[in-house]
């Protein structure tokens, strides 16, 4: 049976991030629902290519609906970290060991919900120095799993090793 991956999302994520992994969860099986802070609103990626219609808004999101969550990069992340709603979110899956995927930028929602302390994660270039403050043991490689829970990547060229690590996990 297909699990409910939980997407946060908003404007000026990267198109890919978000376009391949999804269209591949959804070809096994799964169903991907997006969150944002409002329902029915549609985000666009920041190379302009991908636009996503936002399935529910932050406060009628509950994680015990979700199996697993998927944080695609770009500057989605950065963003919607401000917000408690989204770092409370992210937090309460890696508390309850349940599936994370996250790509490029998105690991900045796991260094906000204080939960890469003691994990072994990877991330775009830039945010290296910040997921180690966060206590992330760093690996430079395409794709990182950690305690059969957590699945980081670098960049999209790490998409198809992040999408395979992330359908074995689900």
């Amino acid at each position: 049976m297909g699990k409910k991956i939980a997407v946060l999302i908003t404007d000026l994520f990267e198109d890919v991030e978000f376009t391949e992994p999804a269209k591949a969860f959804e070809e096994a099986g799964h169903s991907v629902i997006t969150i944002e802070r409002d329902s029915g609103k549609t985000v666009k990626g920041k190379q302009g290519n991908a636009t996503v219609p936002i399935d529910q808004g932050i406060d009628e999101a509950d994680p015990k609906d979700f199996d697993a969550l998927f944080l695609p990069g770009g500057f989605s992340p950065d963003q919607l970290r401000a917000d408690k709603r989204f770092v409370q979110f992210t937090k309460t899956f890696m508390d309850d060991m349940k599936p994370v995927f996250a790509i490029c930028h998105g690991p900045q929602l796991l260094i906000s919900a204080k939960s890469l302390e003691g994990r072994q994660a990877t991330g775009y270039t830039s945010i290296k120095v910040d997921m180690e403050y966060a206590g992330a043991q760093y690996k430079d490689q395409e794709v990182v799993v950690c305690s059969n829970q957590l699945v980081t990547s670098r960049n999209p060229d790490d998409i198809p090793a992040f999408i395979k690590e992330s359908l074995h996990l689900l």
